[in-house]
């Protein structure tokens, strides 16, 4: 059997940070050196992420399985709205993602949710900074604009101040859930930087 150094194991490693933002649950991100804080948020589809433990509202029940999720109706994104608004341009490749959920997974209440994104860093709304955005989870929307703010309530909620995740209590039932990035003034990137669409069932 061919065996590998450390050394050899370690320079794979550190050759996973040359993404300048590696995938991250981070905050005001990125920083100076490039690398947005922490780094260690796993990227889609890896599996359940880092941190995983007591407390975080999942139930013995499926770990994500069941039909996919519809995905919701999004308008056509444009790059500069009839205002003349100039939307903040999503670097290619970016992505937000669940860490801790995946589609068809029971849970219970409290449910946390941790937010991954990769590709970008996190900054608070009203910061100006390219290559940045924060978070806003939608819980059973079925249909929203990217050309316009999303709005801020119990089923668009905002993470303005840069969060990373949000402890929810959901009724008992199926309930979808989707992540979207949106720029200082909370209008989604252009093209926007959407997650999957997930249902989770709450008991």
């Amino acid at each position: 059997m061919k065996t590998v150094s450390t050394a050899a194991l370690v320079a794979l490693a550190l050759a996973g940070c040359a993404n300048p933002y590696p995938p991250h649950q981070g905050r005001y991100g990125p920083p100076a050196d490039g690398c947005a804080a922490p780094c260690t948020g796993p990227g889609p589809g890896m599996g359940m992420g880092a941190g995983m433990g007591p407390g975080m509202g999942m139930g013995p029940g499926p770990m994500g399985s069941g039909a996919a999720t519809p995905p919701a109706q999004v308008s056509a994104s444009v790059a500069q709205l009839p205002s003349g608004y100039q939307k903040a341009a999503a670097p290619a490749g970016a992505s937000v993602y669940f860490v801790n959920l995946r589609n068809g997974m029971v849970v219970n209440n409290p449910v946390r949710v941790v937010f991954g994104l990769s590709g970008m860093g996190v900054a608070p709304a009203g910061v100006d900074k390219p290559g940045t955005g924060h978070h806003h989870l939608l819980v059973d929307v079925a249909a929203w604009d990217a050309n316009a703010p999303l709005p801020a309530n119990d089923q668009h909620r905002h993470f303005g101040m840069g969060q990373t995740e949000v402890t929810l209590t959901l009724p008992p039932g199926p309930h979808t859930l989707q992540l979207v990035l949106g720029d200082q003034n909370h209008i989604p990137h252009h093209p926007p930087v959407m997650s999957e669409r997930i249902t989770v069932q709450v008991r």
